[in-house]
């Protein structure tokens, strides 16, 4: 029996009064509850614009700057954790932000059953969960089937963009992605970052401490 792959690992987080009032009162409203059947995102967001995917947004605030800033694309963020969802909900009604929606449940059960191929302009990863043990590598999301069915969804033209802040995960999504035959490097092999791409406050202090971040850029041929 072929073992399913997950996207995640649940791990327990204190969830704040804030953030399980958000999950009570506006996930209903700015969440999309999971299901086998496949989205109409032109629908969802009532309107016809580049629809941008984002894979484990943690707390959510490089998402919800990303989305203030770019009122003209409309994203999709996906995240298990709770507190995560909670505080991102806040910041979308904070930030009176409606071209922002959240699936709360594993991204690779999304992908296979909600969402239509070449429905997305752009893909963002940033900074997964780099399993820094050997043993664990397994359990890294950016593995080749996962790339494959990514770019499956993406239109020609369209992106997907990871970071990570761990050099050796960093090669390992470079291999993967270089292998992957509908995917086309930005770079000769790591990419400046973008201007779209905020610097968190763990990266900056990261960046002051003399640690690494890759960004890697690849188009859909």
């Amino acid at each position: 029996m072929q073992q399913t792959i997950r996207s995640f690992v649940l791990r327990q987080g204190r969830l704040s009064n804030a953030q399980r009032r958000a999950c009570e009162t506006l996930l209903p409203r700015y969440g999309i509850p999971f299901s086998e059947n496949l989205l109409n995102l032109n629908h969802i967001f009532g309107r016809q614009s580049p629809k941008i995917l984002e894979i484990g947004f943690g707390m959510g605030e490089s998402t919800a700057t990303i989305a203030q800033a770019h009122p003209e694309n409309d994203y999709l963020g996906i995240e298990v954790h709770t507190p995560g969802v909670g505080s991102l909900l806040n910041q979308i009604e904070q930030l009176e932000l409606p071209n922002l929606r959240i699936i709360q449940h594993d991204a690779v059960e999304v992908l296979q059953h909600m969402l239509t191929t070449e429905c997305l302009d752009g893909i963002h990863i940033f900074f997964p969960d780099p399993w820094p043990k050997a043993r664990h590598h397994k359990r890294r999301l950016i593995q080749p089937a996962l790339v494959s069915r990514l770019s499956a969804h993406l239109k020609s033209g369209g992106y997907i963009h990871v970071a990570t802040d761990w050099e050796d995960y960093a090669v390992q999504i470079l291999h993967v992605l270089n292998q992957e035959p509908q995917l086309i490097n930005t770079a000769t092999d790591y990419a400046p970052r973008p201007e779209y791409r905020p610097l968190t406050k763990f990266e900056q202090r990261g960046l002051k401490l003399g640690h690494g971040v890759w960004d890697l850029i690849f188009l859909k041929s």
